[in-house]
């Protein structure tokens, strides 16, 4: 195959990606497997979550999709698993860096696009329970939360 069906594979896992974790956030996560996201919208101390398994759970395909990708001299599986990678990447910069500040850097980034990501991300945290939430996604917020995101920094 030739590189640019193989860059679109990437870009396309990567994008479909934002689809499977609002749906794993939404139906899952706020399903049967709150136990391990609770402690992400009620803080407990220490650095680490249950929640951080999700981690585990998202890096198995990536490296499942890696290794067979592989094995077979580096086809499509390989390329999904590298999307997926990618987004991985992204989520933890946009959600545990740059949202929640588990590493105290990207503070003061006020571009609207990433204002609107945190009014939608401050949204879905206001639910303390599994019921009644909303943002589930993590890239692309709902067009609400960029329009207030304009109104404020027209305000600055």
């Amino acid at each position: 195959m030739h590189w640019s069906i193989y860059l679109l594979i990437v870009i396309g896992t990567f994008a479909f990606m934002e689809f499977v974790a609002w749906f794993t956030h939404k139906y899952i996560m706020h399903g049967f497997l709150w136990t391990l996201h609770k402690d992400h919208h009620n803080k407990t101390r220490g650095f680490f979550e249950k929640n951080d398994t999700f981690f585990l759970i998202f890096a198995v395909p990536s490296f499942l999709c890696f290794l067979f990708g592989w094995l077979e001299g580096y086809n499509y599986l390989f390329f999904i698993g590298l999307g997926i990678l990618a987004y991985g990447i992204a989520y933890f910069f946009v959600h545990d860096i740059f949202i929640h500040q588990r590493f105290k850097i990207l503070r003061k980034a006020k571009h609207p696009y990433f204002q609107a990501i945190r009014y939608a991300h401050k949204m879905h945290h206001k639910h303390l329970s599994k019921e009644d939430g909303e943002s589930f996604g993590m890239l692309f917020a709902p067009p609400k939360y960029f329009k207030q995101a304009l109104k404020s920094a027209k305000k600055s």
